[in-house]
């Protein structure tokens, strides 16, 4: 199963990510490729352990299409999202990707999720593991 975490800015938020899957013994397996909307956030969740990372609109557009799951915050499908870092064609191209989509209700500008109760990134995390491990074993 191949996994693309998608993260801008510093990394932040896809390195954690990709730490946390890399402590889980049963993800162990997993191909994990960062894509960052630029070179800092790729060089951050590449120095969490991801397989391979690639930079920019061109490289999320066409890894979208050849991954099985893309993980990242609700902003990566929302165009001009990330003080506009993600381009309208990333987020376009994540969104008609046919991966399946695992993405993390972080609080956004100008956007209420309606329904949802905030909850910390390492209680996000846990929950996304989760899933992947649900979706592992289905396969």
């Amino acid at each position: 199963m191949v996994i693309a975490v998608v993260d801008g800015h510093g990394g932040g938020i896809g390195s954690y990510i990709v730490k946390r899957i890399r402590e889980e013994v049963e993800l162990q397996s997993l191909e994990i490729i960062a894509l960052g909307t630029n070179s800092l956030a790729t060089s951050a969740m590449m120095k969490a352990k991801a397989n391979r990372g690639a930079s920019g609109e061109n490289a999320i557009s066409y890894v979208a299409s050849r991954v099985d799951i893309i993980v990242g915050a609700a902003q990566v499908i929302i165009p001009n999202s990330m003080l506009g870092e993600l381009t309208p064609k990333m987020a376009e191209a994540i969104a008609n990707s046919r991966a399946y989509k695992l993405l993390l209700p972080l609080p956004m500008e100008n956007i209420s999720l309606i329904g949802y109760q905030y909850e910390p990134l390492p209680h996000l995390t846990d929950k996304l593991i989760q899933k992947i491990k649900e979706m592992m074993n289905r396969d």
